[in-house]
């Protein structure tokens, strides 16, 4: 049987703004990556957070971003391989902390938004970021897209790496993610990203702007920033399972 991980990215509330629905979500994805403050999230939320995923038995993972919390971490921003370095131990140390001293400890690494779109393209910016995460922990995996420079840079460190594919965005013919503001880069329908979801776990493909494309996926990202991330989480996983899937957070790094 198909084994693939659901992951959502979580913990985006700071301050006064609420956003997401994690609780309802942590119900039926498998990994959780947790916002570390530069994009979304504050302390506070990191930690409530983290307590309510090790209490549904969901893998905890950093979700480091560039410095931009007006932009939510979506705006491209020119940072030396150096500072990528730096921003993401930083940001994994933040998340790591709340983990142990909520008796639980970190399975992954996810990078959020444009840190995650330039490290794709970016050999020496996803090199950077696989030091940092190996000069934290070895035993940590690095999740990227498929098929990208992240996940190879990975590989090149020593890491455990997950390939990830996306039920709600649209690709590029080359494997990218089509840019948020181009027309249909977001499926918003819950039908059409379950069927695109099933396709990539059972086919290994998805449609692209250049026909179909060919995608090794190891987990599939649940937005947890979608106004319906519950209902999306929920629809998602029982279309997998009916499609023979089953779920289960990813193996390799810590369990």
């Amino acid at each position: 049987m198909k084994t693939i991980d659901l992951n959502c990215d979580m913990g985006e509330s700071f301050g006064a703004w609420t956003m997401g629905q994690d609780d309802a979500v942590l119900a039926h994805v498998t990994s959780a990556n947790i916002a570390c403050g530069f994009h979304a999230g504050d302390p506070a939320t990191m930690r409530r957070t983290v307590a309510a995923a090790a209490a549904h038995g969901v893998a905890i993972g950093a979700h480091p971003s560039l410095p931009d919390l007006a932009g939510f971490g979506r705006r491209e921003m020119r940072i030396s391989a150096d500072e990528a370095h730096a921003i993401t131990l930083y940001q994994i140390g933040a998340l790591d902390a709340m983990a142990r001293a909520a008796g639980t400890r970190l399975h992954h690494v996810k990078p959020h938004g444009a840190l995650y779109n330039m490290a794709a393209k970016d050999r020496a910016l996803a090199d950077a970021i696989a030091a940092a995460v190996r000069a934290f922990d070895a035993s940590l995996m690095l999740v990227g897209l498929a098929a990208s420079e992240l996940p190879r840079a990975g590989e090149r460190a020593g890491l455990a790496v997950a390939h990830e594919a996306f039920a709600d965005r649209r690709y590029e013919g080359d494997g990218s993610l089509m840019a948020r503001g181009k027309a249909g880069a977001v499926i918003d329908d819950v039908d059409a990203a379950v069927a695109q979801a099933i396709a990539i776990a059972t086919r290994g493909e998805a449609d692209s702007a250049g026909g179909p494309l060919a995608i090794r996926a190891d987990t599939i990202c649940v937005h947890g920033d979608r106004a319906d991330a519950a209902t999306f989480a929920k629809r998602l996983r029982e279309g997998l399972e009916a499609a023979g899937v089953a779920v289960a957070a990813l193996k390799g790094g810590r369990a």
